[in-house]
């Protein structure tokens, strides 16, 4: 009686068994995935470059990205020299325009002009002196007079140390100055801006008067004046208070129109 149970409990575990392995499905063996190789013109990819390119595409297999830090203190070396200067920049663009400053001094009174005359008169002349004497402090030096001798209808201006034309013609004018001792004497005659003559006396140790003349021809409205020029010696010119030592003298020869 014991067998019979037996057998037909291993009957029992066959059947089983034999409905299990039917009823579950059949388990295939793991194939790899095709691999695109290449196309016409291509190059062979490897297997495991696209293996890497599908698991780069996932975000459990991507690489981190690593960004190195670099210290520039390690890195920075000493100090340069300064370089050359630069080439200036454009112009920039013109500012507002500021505040009125303040009033001035009011300046001295001027001389009184030219007598008017109804009829113009053809004549001109003046002789003027310098009673003090000087010495070139800049590189041009304006001379002036303090003394009026002739000074026919105030054409010489005592202020200014100029003369000025109103009658256009050919004109005569005279420098007479002291040279100083041991001092050198270099003086212009101007006409209006630009010197016509020189008078020059070399450094001795005897003073000496000097002389330089000449004619002009000018028109209406230029004028005539004396300028001191300094040089690498020392420029000086000689007079008095009792005397006058410098005389600077002109005068119409001939008018341009009679």
């Amino acid at each position: 009686k014991m067998s019979a149970v037996f057998l037909l409990l291993l009957v029992s575990t066959a059947n089983v068994g034999a409905v299990l392995e039917k009823g579950l499905p059949r388990r295939e063996p793991r194939r790899l995935s095709c691999v695109r190789c290449c196309g016409p013109s291509e190059q062979p990819v490897s297997v495991i470059s696209s293996r890497y390119t599908r698991m780069s595409s996932d975000p459990a297999y991507s690489v981190p990205k690593v960004q190195p830090t670099i210290d520039i203190t390690i890195l920075k070396g000493e100090k340069g020299e300064m370089g050359e200067k630069g080439y200036p920049g454009a112009v920039g663009k013109e500012g507002e325009r500021g505040l009125r400053g303040l009033n001035g001094r009011k300046g001295q009174k001027g001389q009184p002009g030219p007598q008017g005359h109804s009829c113009k008169q053809l004549y001109a002349a003046f002789s003027v002196g310098r009673r003090k004497p000087l010495h070139s402090s800049d590189y041009f030096q304006h001379v002036t007079f303090d003394t009026e001798f002739v000074n026919l209808y105030k054409h010489f201006n005592m202020f200014s140390g100029k003369f000025f034309c109103y009658v256009a013609g050919v004109y005569y004018f005279s420098l007479n100055v002291h040279t100083w001792n041991f001092k050198e004497t270099y003086l212009h005659l101007m006409k209006n801006e630009k010197e016509v003559a020189i008078l020059y006396a070399q450094p001795s140790d005897r003073s000496i008067m000097q002389s330089q003349s000449l004619m002009l021809d000018l028109q209406e409205g230029e004028e005539v004046w004396v300028r001191m020029f300094k040089r690498e010696r020392e420029n000086a010119i000689y007079s008095e208070e009792s005397d006058v030592y410098i005389i600077f003298n002109g005068h119409l020869i001939k008018p341009a129109i009679e």
